[in-house]
């Protein structure tokens, strides 16, 4: 009895060891998600600092949590994808570049990308970058005394505005994401400031958007997947990852829709470079 007894505390104290990894990394995925910070950059420099093994297991554990993340998305703005008919022909028409650019690259994407600590620094720091020029260029206008300038220049439009060649820009813009550290949430914001979006705007848009892209991604890695060959104890930790990531999501948007209506980009930018930084030093 004794000897058994052992076995289930080893036994145990291994489950809680993979338990705890699939909980640090669906909290990583929901809140990293849905922020301008790059959740794919987070998930690998986690694993790294967890020293958890890249294997086929992993690897899809790591895109299908997002689909967590996903369902915070649905759960909150399902009446959108129901009521606005014209939202749902943007989103696909958003939705489009990334398939093909995702489609077409995805061996170079998960071979070399994904493995390739030097380029997510340099996304990292090169949008971070990015983000406090673009918020200093909305800064200055507003503060300029040339009221047409101000006028022609100011985030005005909203979602609802959204016509078929701006959702295409947006799409684009959206594509750069398979490089891992540029963050699609970001790209996305990013372009819809720069066409003159309000902030909620394209936060909420880039949210929406996020549905067909990453649950076609699980589902392309799902296809490229044996999961016949997991045991029940990998099924169990992608149901943890799974619910952790669509409770820390569902708190992170409804936070980040607030924060964005009051501030900028700037302390992501920063944040972003510091972060850079700090991998280049100890990694």
């Amino acid at each position: 009895m004794f000897y058994a007894l052992c076995f289930m505390l080893y036994v145990l104290q291994f489950y809680q060891m993979t338990i705890f990894h699939a909980l640090i990394l669906g909290i990583v995925e929901g809140i990293t998600e849905f922020l301008p910070v790059s959740s794919t950059a987070h998930l690998i420099i986690t694993s790294k600092f967890l020293e958890i093994p890249q294997n086929q297991f992993n690897s899809f554990f790591e895109v299908f949590i997002q689909s967590g993340a996903i369902l915070a998305v649905v759960v909150l703005y399902w009446k959108l994808f129901i009521n606005r008919k014209s939202l749902i022909i943007n989103l696909f028409i958003s939705f489009i570049p990334t398939a093909i650019v995702g489609f077409i690259f995805y061996p170079i994407i998960k071979t070399y990308l994904f493995n390739s600590m030097t380029i997510i620094i340099g996304s990292l720091f090169t949008v971070g970058i990015l983000f406090m020029v673009l918020e200093l260029y909305i800064s200055k206008i507003n503060r300029s005394g040339w009221k047409w300038l101000h006028n022609s220049l100011k985030l005005c439009k909203s979602v609802g505005q959204m016509g078929y060649y701006d959702a295409f820009i947006i799409g684009l813009v959206q594509a750069t994401a398979i490089i891992p550290g540029v963050s699609r949430a970001g790209a996305v914001i990013i372009a819809m400031l720069l066409l003159r979006y309000k902030r909620k705007d394209a936060a909420i848009y880039s949210f929406l958007l996020a549905v067909p892209t990453i649950l076609t991604a699980s589902l392309f890695d799902l296809i490229k997947t044996d999961i016949t060959s997991f045991s029940l104890n990998n099924y169990l930790l992608i149901i943890i990852g799974f619910l952790t990531s669509f409770i820390t999501a569902y708190i992170v948007i409804k936070w980040f829709i607030n924060y964005l209506q009051k501030n900028t980009l700037v302390s992501f930018g920063v944040y972003r470079i510091i972060l850079a930084v700090l991998l280049t030093i100890f990694i």
